[in-house]
Order: C-alpha cells, then sequence, then structure tokens
C-alpha cells in the first residue's frame, strides 16, 4: 500500500494533468478552428501576390484540402484526448495491467505484454480514422494511390519490423529498469541514443527498401547536374535514387537519408515528374543548406539532450508512489495479495509516455519556430548555391501539387508550421538570382 504522505502529491498531478490536459484541447480547439475560418475566409480569391501563378480552382481546391483535413484532426484530438484520459485517470491502464497479472503472473514476459497489449489496442482506436484519411480524405483530393492491398501489406510489414526491433529494445529497457540500478536511467539513455544512430545508418540499405523501391538516377542531364551541385557544394553521397513515392500518393519530396558513408539523395518519381531539371537542383540545394548550417547535427543534439533530460525525469518518476497513483495506477498491488511485488517498469514507461505530451505541447510554438528559422538559412543557401528563381517556382509547384493553402491563419502557422507559409518563404527569395 501507499504512504499518505504519498496522497498529497497525487492529488497535485491529477488536478495538474487534468488542467493541462483541458487547456491544451482548448488550446488545440481554438487554433484549428482559426484555421478553418480564416482558410474559408480567404478561399474566394487568390492572394495578389499569387495572381495570374495560381489558379482559382487550384486555390480553392488547397482551401477546401486544408479545411478538410482540420476539420478530421478534430476528431483525432477528442479521440486522442478521450484515450489518454481513459488509459490514465480512468483506469484503462490499470485494468489491463491487473488482467494481464491475473493470466500471467509478475515478470518480465507480462510487462513485455501490457506493452504489447497496449500498442495494440491503441492501433485499433486510431485505424477507423486513419483509414478515412487515406481512403476517403486524400482519395477525394486526388492524392491517395494507395491499395487496400498495399496498406495491408505496409501494415504487415510495419508490425513485424515493431516486433523485430521494439520488442528486444523495450525488453532490454525494461531488464536496465530493473536491474542497473538507481542511474538505469543513464544506460537506457545511451542504449536509445546508439541504437537511433544505428537506425540512421541501416535504414536507407536494409529498412526502407522494404517499402519502397529505389533505382539509380537514371536522367544524365538532371544527373550531370546534381552531382556538380554537390560537389560545388562539397558534399557527397553514395548514390542517387529515385524512389516509387507515386505507388502510395501524389505528393511529391526529396530527402536526405542516413548519415557519414551511407548517406543517399532521394527523389519521389513524382517531384520529377513536377519540376525542371533546375528546380530539382534548387530543391537539391535547399536540402543541402540543412547539412552546410549544421542543422541536422543541431536536431541530433537537441534530440539526444531532450532524451537524455525525459529519461532522467522517468528515472526520478518511476520510483514515485504518487506518479502512479495520481495518473490512475495501483503501483506494486495486484488484485492476488502473491503478486504484490509485481514491477511497476512497464506501467512507468507507458503512463510516462502517455503524460509527457499533455505538458509539452505548450513548447511547440518554440520548436515550430525554431525549424521555420533552419528552412529560411537553408532557402537563402539554395538561392546562394542554385537558383533563386528555380526555387521559387518549385516550391510555388509544391504548394500547388500537395494543395498546401495560401492563406493559413498566422497564429495557427505559429503553432503548428514547421516549414514557412508560401507568402512569407517566397517573399525571402530574389526571384531574379540565378
Amino acid at each position: 500500500m501507499f504512504a499518505l504522505e504519498d496522497l498529497s502529491p497525487a492529488i497535485g498531478l491529477t488536478l495538474a494533468f487534468a488542467v493541462a490536459l483541458v487547456l491544451g484541447l482548448a488550446l488545440k480547439f481554438w487554433l484549428v478552428t482559426r484555421q478553418i475560418r480564416y482558410v474559408a475566409r480567404h478561399r474566394a480569391e487568390v492572394p495578389a501576390r499569387f495572381a495570374g501563378r495560381i489558379a482559382l480552382a487550384t486555390h480553392q481546391k488547397a482551401a477546401d484540402y486544408t479545411i478538410a483535413k482540420a476539420r478530421l484532426g478534430v476528431l483525432e484530438m477528442a479521440l486522442g484526448a478521450v484515450a489518454v484520459l481513459g488509459w490514465t485517470l480512468l483506469g484503462g491502464l490499470d485494468a489491463l495491467n491487473q488482467a494481464l497479472l491475473a493470466v500471467s503472473g509478475a515478470g518480465l514476459l507480462q510487462q513485455l505484454a501490457l506493452l504489447l497489449a497496449f500498442a495494440a489496442i491503441s492501433g485499433l482506436i486510431d485505424l477507423p480514422l486513419s483509414l478515412y484519411r487515406i481512403f476517403a480524405l486524400e482519395q477525394r483530393f486526388g492524392f491517395n494511390r494507395m491499395t487496400l492491398r498495399l496498406w495491408l501489406v505496409d501494415a504487415l510489414k510495419g508490425l513485424l519490423l515493431g516486433v523485430l526491433i521494439g520488442l528486444p529494445i523495450a525488453a532490454l529497457i525494461l531488464w536496465l529498469m530493473a536491474a542497473a540500478g538507481p542511474l538505469w536511467w543513464l544506460w537506457a539513455w545511451g542504449l536509445w541514443m546508439g541504437l537511433q544512430l544505428l537506425l540512421m545508418l541501416v535504414y536507407p540499405t536494409f529498412i526502407a527498401p522494404l517499402f519502397n523501391e529505389f533505382r539509380p538516377l537514371q536522367d544524365p542531364a538532371l544527373q550531370a547536374g546534381v552531382s556538380a551541385l554537390m560537389q560545388r557544394c562539397g558534399f557527397s553521397a553514395k548514390g542517387l535514387f529515385v524512389m516509387d513515392g507515386s505507388r502510395r500518393s501524389a505528393h511529391a519530396n526529396a530527402y536526405f537519408t542516413g548519415f557519414g558513408a551511407a548517406r543517399r539523395v532521394v527523389f519521389h518519381d513524382t517531384l520529377l515528374q513536377q519540376l525542371t531539371p533546375g528546380e530539382v537542383q534548387a530543391v537539391l540545394a535547399h536540402e543541402l543548406g540543412h547539412f552546410k548550417h549544421r542543422h541536422i547535427t543541431w536536431r541530433i543534439a537537441l534530440m539526444s539532450a531532450l532524451s537524455l533530460a525525459g529519461f532522467a525525469l522517468l528515472g526520478w518518476l518511476s520510483g514515485q508512489m504518487w506518479f502512479y497513483i495520481g495518473l490512475g495506477v495501483r503501483p506494486g498491488i495486484a488484485l492476488d495479495p502473491a503478486l504484490a511485488a509485481a514491477p511497476n517498469d512497464a506501467l512507468a514507461l507507458l503512463l510516462f509516455l502517455l503524460v509527457v505530451p499533455v505538458f509539452t505541447f505548450f513548447m511547440a510554438p518554440l520548436l515550430a519556430q525554431l525549424s521555420r528559422r533552419h528552412e529560411f538559412q537553408a532557402d537563402a543557401y539554395a538561392v546562394a548555391q542554385a537558383s533563386g528563381a528555380d526555387l521559387s517556382s518549385a516550391l510555388l509547384k509544391l504548394y500547388e501539387g500537395s494543395a498546401a493553402t495560401l492563406t493559413p491563419d498566422p497564429v495557427y502557422v505559429r503553432f503548428h508550421y514547421s516549414h514557412p507559409p508560401a507568402a512569407e518563404r517566397l517573399a525571402r527569395i530574389p526571384a531574379g538570382n540565378g
């Protein structure tokens, strides 16, 4: 049983969590409704800056697509909040844990079963809206190219990878929590970061090809231009590849994957279909700008620091009885007295993963602002190394091709946009350069 001195902080955590959940949900709803109203209000007319370059029908499609996604987002937010509340204060996680204890007894296998059951139930809760997004919303606006068969194959592959990779990692972290002493969180953080870097290394060669086909870039002229650009920028990669992104979506993209000797440049086939060779080079120069400004290194360092802080916080909270009680879980207590010493490690992990996003959502504007700043810096580098005119026209085509609204709500942008909106971004690009 828990001591009386744990009751006061437990009640405080319950109240703080409930207030943060309600305030966060209210803020999200307010932001989304602002976005919907703002986009709808500007739907009837193409912004003056884009007049003559974007057709009214295209502008209205982008507005309708943005509004439809926002409305679906409202349902997803409500469902997510109900699920978090159900797992915590309404006792869902505690009930699941007690049921598994009664079936399998205490121990590592029971804890792994708890993680698997939680993941399976959460996936089933999210499934209907996920399917609706792909096969209804994306389909309605002409972006979905995914078949039900391909979706099932992807889901099975993802499930298999999750079991083969995620389960051993979870087992190792749970073992460290039980066996590595008070500083287990430091060892777990080192393990986690090592695995993250290892995945970045092996993902391009072993994991990504399980889901997509990658073939070498065949266009000689484009290949020569891209190679010259990369040489001029002092950048090398293992290869230039084209990915069959059109199998799943009409959205276009280009990206780098891996690091060190395993880095690859990947173009979606949809990107090459939409852009001219000069525009492709400008987009690639933008991506190179992220490397030249060390944005990738900075993000890895930030991820490392945040994850270290997270593991340290989890290490402390996992030993506090009030942490469990305040979030609707009976720690170390089983309905069967023989299981009263059941470990709490899996419960601590799940509670932490459920609760932390509720409190950290309010940091979103800071992280979004930093990301937008990086995008402006990468754009400036692209203009210096390629063509401002090509970058401007490429971005406009990408905004148009993905039905990104030209008139987002400014407040919504500050919270949620990792990339600057079209008007802000294009205003900084000197289109005459090149």
